[in-house]
């Protein structure tokens, strides 16, 4: 396949090297004549989006604040396939309303930017969604299907309602949460003293901030949602810290979460041959399952046991 990837930083990157690595035709495409130097040891670079003629698929790396100007400038009469890589599903299907657009997202990434970050394995044994929609044409989602499996990835069906709410509940907010944290911590002291637990789950804030500002404004209508039941939970946990009884409820409270995040990740269940039929990837989609390969009418697909009610 032909591919364009427009945006040569760690996700465009790193998509660009695994799928030359996996011997397709790669132009890439970006505005940084650094990058482009750097990128060209690899794969052919432009800076013109006429190179983009010819090739079958357009991946769209770029940050989510030039989404638009690409959907109405840089890919204005491009006929081929568009994907994206953006965190946040809903507003990239209206900006590229009028291409043949799939939207995608791999659950992937590094605190650290930029092609020299890149890798070609950085999807491999990742979730990349791919968003399927009543009306996505399925020869088309079944070609990048294909294409990201090839790379190792593996794709999870979902629309993107779907998508940007689980999200929000596992990425955007965690970038929130990790700035909080960071922030009511700033005291000589507890600087010093901070080890392991603040290291851990403070690591996303080191992240670009233009990156997941534009994230988490695109998201704003989950997030805020998400922020609420945050904010529930820790006023359980702020109101069972106000009592004095004898057991103290913060114990099941913690116990509960314990229990949750030792289910994850879930079980998962043997690989299985499943149909490339709409009906089948959206089933499999809400059970949390995903493809690991395609074939000519059938897909190698897993799921996560569901464990059995008491």
């Amino acid at each position: 396949m032909r591919v364009a990837v427009l945006g040569l930083g760690l996700i465009g990157g790193s998509a660009a090297l695994a799928l030359a690595e996996a011997g397709h035709d790669v132009l890439g495409l970006d505005p940084d004549a650094a990058t482009r130097d750097a990128a060209a040891a690899h794969f052919p670079v432009t800076a013109d989006p006429a190179g983009l003629a010819g090739t079958d698929l357009a991946v769209v790396a770029a940050p989510f604040r030039h989404l638009a100007a690409i959907a109405d400038e840089t890919l204005a009469g491009y006929t081929g396939l568009v994907t994206d890589v953006s965190s946040v599903k809903d507003v990239p299907a209206r900006l590229f309303a009028r291409h043949r657009f799939v939207g995608g997202h791999p659950m992937a990434g590094k605190e650290t930017a930029g092609f020299a970050a890149a890798e070609p394995g950085l999807f491999r044994d990742r979730k990349w969604v791919l968003c399927l929609e009543a009306d996505t044409d399925l020869g088309d989602w079944t070609a990048l299907a294909a294409l990201w499996t090839s790379i190792g990835a593996h794709v999870v069906p979902a629309t993107a309602a779907a998508h940007d709410r689980a999200a929000a509940r596992i990425s955007h907010l965690e970038h929130l949460v990790a700035a909080a944290l960071v922030r009511v911590a700033d005291e000589p002291l507890a600087r010093t003293l901070a080890a392991g637990s603040f290291r851990d789950g403070t690591r996303v804030a080191a992240s670009p901030t233009a990156l997941f500002t534009g994230m988490v404004e695109g998201n704003r209508e989950q997030l805020l949602a998400a922020l609420d039941d945050l904010g529930e939970e820790l006023g359980y946990a702020h109101g069972y810290l106000q009592t004095t009884d004898r057991p103290n409820p913060i114990s099941e409270w913690f116990d509960g979460a314990r229990a949750l995040r030792a289910d994850w990740p879930p079980e998962v269940l043997a690989a299985q041959r499943i149909p490339l039929t709409r009906d089948a990837l959206v089933e499999l989609g809400e059970a949390g399952g995903w493809l690991e390969a395609v074939e000519s009418e059938v897909a190698l697909a897993r799921r996560p046991r569901v464990k059995s009610t008491p």
